[in-house]
């Protein structure tokens, strides 16, 4: 690409070279906008860039400011009329990329063509308000190491280097910087909160709601963002214990169900958690939620209440959700222990239960008389039989689809005993109502299930696609709350491996071959898909969370280090033998010519001569006969002084082993 970008440059002249290169690095400041933009505004930025690279080729003159004016206030109408607003994220990034191709039209002068670099260095940051991953980052660097060849080309006043010299150029001035960009990184005070990122931004990403309705579940299933990354410390529960909680609908009103929990007081926070026992094994773990306007810490089921964040601290709700104090649109990171098998307040009073057992009226009248059934049998046979036979009818005729199809007023009656298609809302949301009719306290859950292992860094990746919802029963003093999963029932293969799995979507172009080998963990395709999301972990993990509280962490143990005297000894020991060795390598690597006159200023600096800064070889020569030294010396001397002024400064000459043997022959005469 290098070769044939410098051979075409090769065959125009210098200014259609230079600019051809400068409109390279607009499309390349451009190009990643084109996702977000308005339609309109894309194609108005694409037919601009061709105008001003046909106005390049052709050597046609640049229209006038009359034809400019007008076409510039007219995309700022637009801009206003698709965002009724000047303001903002959108709109602002929108006329930055207008203005700047309209400024392609307009360069007249040397100072337009930095007005332009320098639009292009600014609207390149705003990339960052939309993507931060690793790919973004590099993508970044390629185009700054091109807008600096831009910058470089138009320095020259005489001959120009090559294409591919002067992008070796920008890539040095680039590495030189680096260290200075990266100790400011870790050095300098971080801000609360995501750096490139406005108020709102996460306002609109998906994610688990705090009410569930039919098809909410289903949405989210079809999407691949990540929610969370999961860490454990040691062993991990098995695939099927993976119950992430997050909000617990109690209040249904005949279609929704929601939230009625609230925060609980310090004094009732630590009567809940007396009401809590673990047993068996406990599974200590991390997770990185990422950013969304979220409140709920996704915890597995069932972890200790006062779960350590990198926000501050978190509380419990009456119904074992676990929130921070205020809502938040960053990268969360926090940790607590797990224990899969435990005693969830066996001890509720009858008038607590009271609110897991209302039900809207003159809803579902044929779920309440099969639930009447279901009570029978409860009083005949008990709570567990009961669970089983409505466990038992899902088991039969029942299909697991994210295409259930739309159902009516009465939608408990409609998918129990019509349509008999549901996802997991759809079941969870049947079962605890059946189980509340039944006289059987109640909830819905909602929250993810599973998760991908990725054997190169050992973290669980959590996606929207395992969204999920499941029940809660209370069985009484002795048992308290019971996880009870209906899809499980119907659909055991979605909790032992993952929905893409168990309904598995045709690959779009007919990939559907391609998408099967990514899924394989086996297969090459699998295996890079694996290191891919490692690395851009990695990169979430030590760049893009790197808050206040970690930047102080490091901070504290890098003073701790460095307090001990053997590794500042050590560390200076390596940075002189560092320094060392790049010296002598730059002795080496000097010209032989200009390393003899060098070596000659210091010898003539001992007799008293000391060469000023403006001062050439044959002005120094004439003082050299003024000392008062033999006269072969000062004849070596001058001798030295007038090889070197032709060598350096005189007639283009090849310079060869004689011509640099014969001048150190005479620095050594000078001795």
């Amino acid at each position: 690409m290098i070769a044939r970008l410098t051979g075409m440059a090769n065959r125009l002249t210098r200014d259609k070279a230079d600019t051809l290169l400068l409109l390279l690095a607009a499309v390349m400041v451009l190009l990643p906008h084109f996702g977000h933009l308005p339609l309109w505004t894309s194609a108005a930025v694409c037919l601009t860039l061709a105008w001003r690279g046909a106005i390049t080729l052709r050597g046609s003159r640049l229209p006038p400011m009359w034809l400019l004016l007008p076409v510039s206030l007219l995309a700022m109408a637009g801009v206003y009329l698709t965002f009724r607003s000047l303001l903002g994220r959108e709109p602002g990034v929108t006329m930055l990329a207008l203005l700047l191709t309209f400024k392609l039209l307009e360069m007249h002068a040397r100072r337009d063509l930095f007005v332009v670099i320098f639009l292009c260095f600014f609207l390149l940051l705003t990339n960052f308000f939309y993507s931060q991953s690793i790919l973004t980052a590099l993508a970044m660097i390629a185009t700054i190491i091109v807008l600096l060849s831009a910058q470089i080309t138009f320095q020259f006043t005489g001959a120009v280097p090559p294409l591919a010299a002067r992008l070796k150029l920008a890539g040095r001035i680039f590495l030189i910087a680096a260290p200075l960009g990266m100790l400011l990184f870790v050095g300098f005070p971080r801000i609360q909160g995501p750096l490139w990122g406005l108020p709102g931004d996460a306002a609109g990403k998906s994610g688990m709601s705090d009410t569930m309705s039919p098809g909410s579940m289903s949405s989210l299933a079809l999407s691949e963002e990540v929610a969370f990354r999961a860490s454990f410390k040691g062993a991990a529960p098995p695939k099927a214990l993976l119950y992430w909680r997050g909000p617990v609908m109690s209040n249904y009103d005949g279609r929704t169900w929601n939230r009625i929990a609230q925060a609980l007081l310090p004094s009732a926070q630590l009567r809940l958690s007396r009401q809590l026992a673990w047993k068996g094994p406990s599974y200590p773990y991390e997770v990185t939620l990422e950013p969304g306007r979220h409140q709920f810490l996704f915890m597995l089921e069932l972890s200790e209440p006062g779960a350590r964040t990198s926000d501050g601290d978190t509380f419990y709700t009456g119904e074992l959700e676990q929130l921070v104090r205020a809502s938040s649109d960053k990268r969360l990171r926090y940790s607590s222990v797990a224990h899969p098998d435990y005693l969830a307040q066996p001890d509720l009073e009858p008038q607590a239960l009271r609110r897991w057992l209302q039900l809207p009226k003159g809803y579902n009248p044929r779920t309440l008389r099969y639930a009447a059934q279901i009570q029978a049998l409860r009083a005949e046979r008990g709570d567990e039989a009961a669970i089983a036979a409505v466990l038992d009818m899902f088991r039969k005729g029942f299909e697991y689809t994210l295409e259930p199809g739309r159902l009516g007023r009465d939608e408990i009656d409609e998918f129990l005993f019509d349509t008999r298609k549901g996802f997991c809302e759809h079941y969870s949301s049947a079962f605890v109502y059946v189980m509340r009719a039944a006289g059987l306290p109640a909830r819905v859950v909602t929250g993810y299930q599973g998760g991908e292992l990725n054997p190169v860094d050992g973290y669980y990746t959590v996606r929207q696609s395992d969204a999920h919802a499941w029940s809660e029963v209370w069985l009484g003093p002795q048992r308290g709350w019971m996880r009870i999963d209906p899809t499980a029932a119907v659909a055991p293969e979605r909790i032992r491996t993952s929905l893409a799995q168990t309904l598995p979507q045709a690959a779009p172009f007919g990939l559907q071959g391609l998408a099967d080998l990514a899924r394989d963990q086996d297969s090459w395709l699998a295996q890079m898909r694996f290191g891919i999301s490692a690395m851009n972990n990695a990169w979430n993990q030590w760049i893009l969370d790197y808050n206040p509280n970690r930047q102080q962490d490091f901070l504290r143990e890098l003073a701790t280090a460095f307090g001990d005297w053997r590794l500042l000894a050590a560390l200076a020991l390596c940075a002189g033998l560092w320094l060392m060795i790049k010296y002598r390598r730059s002795e080496s690597a000097r010209d032989p010519v200009d390393a003899a006159y060098l070596a000659f200023c210091r010898q003539l600096a001992r007799h008293g001569v000391h060469k000023a800064p403006d001062e050439g070889p044959l002005g120094l020569a004439q003082r050299v006969r003024q000392l008062n030294l033999p006269r072969e010396k000062i004849a070596a001397m001058t001798g030295f002084l007038e090889l070197y002024g032709a060598l350096k400064y005189g007639a283009p000459v090849a310079q060869n082993d004689n011509s640099v043997a014969r001048l150190n022959s005479l620095l050594k005469q000078c001795r």
